[in-house]
């Protein structure tokens, strides 16, 4: 564990804990060590809090983006909401009371990101939120209450878009504590391009024969009632025009799967995949279906048709400029939308601004310049 002790520098600590934090955090890793190694006066622990805590879902994704061994795992675990977050914050407070930091780095808006703000701010460490500002507007999303109150109480916003500056702006942060630095996700996303691999049953699924349509679910509105989840998956299925459709499951999802037994054959229903493996099925896709926010961002820089079944987004300029549309969990607009896709009548999408691979960069600069106040 790297302990701040005096003659070190002081030391900010990275929080990851599910898998969308893994690929946030490893451009802050990679610019803070290469800052250390400059002489730069900071130092950084990375804690994984184990949200998210088995191979598939977490340890494939250090290994495959370089990110170091944590120092610290608190190894929470699954639970509901309540539990998990009370959890990691008493695992949290212990770390901090045995070695506080200068500063709490949190990422995203999952329960790890809530909890470890909270933590520290009531230590009186200062907090700084990655992906500050950002709004959906829809409070059946735990990430939506997650979002809102962890900028409730951060000190610096690290922030992606305008979008999320204007929502910052007119909640009353003054905007010095707010830096426009791009998104981490996209310098993870340029970062490994070349490094993409196919997934063991891309030969045996011809997908590099045949057109095919990669769908992610795992929103609790869109998964958690079969009936819900098969009309979708039909609608999927008449809008795909015979491609082949790739279902990676997510764990939530595989639960009310188990009453959908009679799909298509085209249908590929494959265990959820490393990063490497599962960017290399979007940007050979002809479409990807998702409710994954952070998917709508990797299409709209791979420049693929995304529909995104969701009413609202956090990310309005993937629907803006990008290359997304929002279908909500209508099969109508599902089947057209796929059919527009496949045929290739799609929007033609620009890359948002600052989205150009130095995100971490920049945030490792910041967190120089603000240590040294």
């Amino acid at each position: 564990m790297t302990v701040h002790t005096a003659g070190q520098p002081p030391f900010v600590d990275l929080i990851a804990g599910a898998r969308p934090n893994f690929m946030k955090i490893a451009p802050i890793v990679a610019a803070l060590r290469r800052a250390a190694a400059a002489g730069a006066p900071i130092g950084y622990r990375l804690v994984h809090t184990g949200q998210h805590y088995d191979q598939a879902m977490s340890g494939a994704f250090f290994e495959q983006l370089g990110l170091p061994h944590p120092d610290v795992n608190l190894e929470v675990g699954s639970g509901s909401h309540a539990a998990q977050t009370g959890s990691i914050m008493a695992r949290y407070e212990a770390l901090i009371a045995e070695s506080p930091p200068a500063m709490c780095v949190v990422v995203g808006d999952v329960n790890s990101t809530l909890a470890c703000a909270i933590t520290a701010r009531k230590a009186q460490v200062e907090v700084a939120h990655v992906e500050g500002g950002l709004r959906s507007g829809d409070w059946s999303m735990p990430e939506e209450v997650n979002r809102v109150a962890t900028d409730a109480i951060s000190n610096w916003f690290f922030t992606t878009s305008e979008h999320a500056n204007d929502n910052l702006r007119r909640s009353g942060v003054d905007p010095t504590r707010v830096f426009f630095v791009g998104n981490t996700m996209i310098d993870t996303l340029l970062a490994n391009l070349e490094r993409l691999r196919p997934p063991d049953f891309w030969a045996d699924a011809e997908l590099d024969r045949r057109p095919y349509v990669v769908v992610t679910l795992h929103r609790p509105h869109n998964v958690d009632d079969p009936k819900r989840l098969r009309a979708l998956l039909e609608a999927v299925d008449v809008g795909s025009r015979g491609a082949s459709v790739v279902f990676p499951v997510h764990p939530r999802t595989a639960k009310a799967m188990r009453s959908i037994a009679d799909l298509p054959a085209r249908y590929h229903l494959v265990a959820p995949q490393p990063y490497l493996e599962f960017i290399h099925l979007v940007r050979h896709a002809r479409a990807v279906v998702t409710d994954s926010g952070g998917v709508t961002e990797e299409t709209t820089v791979l420049g693929v048709p995304c529909i995104t079944l969701r009413p609202s987004t956090e990310r309005p300029e993937t629907v803006e400029i990008g290359t997304n549309e929002l279908a909500g969990a209508d099969p109508n607009a599902i089947r057209s939308l796929l059919q527009r896709a496949l045929s290739g009548n799609w929007k033609r999408g620009r890359v948002p601004e600052l989205w150009d691979g130095r995100a971490g960069e920049r945030i490792a600069e910041s967190l120089v310049e603000l240590a040294r106040r």
